[in-house]
């Protein structure tokens, strides 16, 4: 395993890589072996322009950034900034929700009134962004739950999107306090670990328990919480580098980005930012806030992730 620092690092560096990647095979079909995308492409935006994924993931951060522990007015208002600035790509689950908040709904009224409408939703829009709390906590496992909660419950409250960023976020912070010598029992391990500590409803556990052993035509990749889980742990456990999983996980198209985005922060939580490529590292950039001429790009990412883990 690489050192902390390293992992840390390439957490932010690794979600925003993941995401940016994605961005060009979102809502296309699976693409075959042969024809697998394996660079930075211009899709809806830029080639190597990150999404809503890294935005919201960002929103976050900078909330933390500003009140530690998380305040949940903070992020509230961050998001509905987000959202007034008419962000290129945003969930619709996500819009709905804001757009009632933005209207003076109280936001537990705004997410029951739009859970009410499809009470089964479970979407990946809490999921996405909840990476910068696990580097913010990456010492202090139970603020790292409660923080996680508290960010998935203001727009996706459903217990699977609440349970489902809590395992992506305990994944990360075993990872980070591994001591294996080897990457598969690391990994192995951190999701072993996890697992016990969320409950996990049983479908939902058995996506988990079974995603290493999935064909890459048996994933639906949608935007379903569990979905997009079960394509990450498929593809960092069945390959053995940060850019083989996100290959073989963007690859599979329909929500690519969201998929890569969780693939790459677990998979930089695994390898490092040293271990993932140069070439995407310099490629991955994108406009934050929204409008304002603010770009990041990996050294943003980089600083970022360093001050969120000197929070106490």
């Amino acid at each position: 395993m690489t050192d902390l620092q390293d992992r840390l690092r390439g957490i932010a560096v690794g979600a925003a890589v993941g995401d940016a990647l994605g961005m060009p095979l979102e809502f296309h079909p699976p693409r075959a072996e042969y024809e697998r995308v394996s660079e930075m492409l211009d899709g809806p935006l830029p080639a190597g322009c990150f999404t809503d994924d890294t935005e919201m993931a960002l929103a976050l951060a900078e909330s933390l950034l500003a009140a530690s522990p998380l305040d949940a007015h903070d992020l509230i208002g961050r998001f509905v900034i987000w959202y007034r600035s008419h962000p290129e790509d945003i969930g619709i689950h996500t819009s709905a929700v804001l757009a009632k908040i933005d209207a003076g709904v109280p936001v537990t009224e705004a997410v029951r009134q739009v859970q009410a409408l499809e009470p089964d939703s479970a979407g990946n829009g809490s999921l996405m962004r909840a990476w910068p709390i696990a580097i913010a906590r990456h010492n202090n496992e139970s603020l790292l739950a409660a923080e996680t909660h508290i960010q998935s419950e203001i727009t996706h409250a459903h217990p699977d999107c609440t349970n489902g960023s809590l395992l992506f976020n305990l994944i990360l912070y075993h990872l980070l306090h591994s001591s294996e010598h080897s990457t598969d029992a690391a990994l192995r391990l951190a999701i072993t670990r996890a697992v016990d500590q969320v409950s996990l409803g049983e479908d939902f556990a058995v996506v988990v328990n079974l995603a290493p052993l999935r064909q890459a035509v048996d994933l639906k990749n949608s935007g379903w919480v569990c979905h997009t889980i079960e394509s990450a742990l498929w593809a960092v456990q069945t390959t053995r580098s940060f850019e083989e999983a996100l290959v073989r996980v963007v690859n599979l198209g329909n929500d690519a980005d969201t998929a890569g985005a969780v693939a790459g922060a677990i998979a930089g939580a695994l390898y490092g930012l040293s271990h993932i490529p140069q070439r995407w590292r310099q490629a991955v950039h994108g406009e934050y806030p929204i409008r304002t001429g603010k770009l990041w790009f990996e050294q943003d990412f980089i600083q970022l992730a360093d001050r969120l883990a000197a929070l106490e």
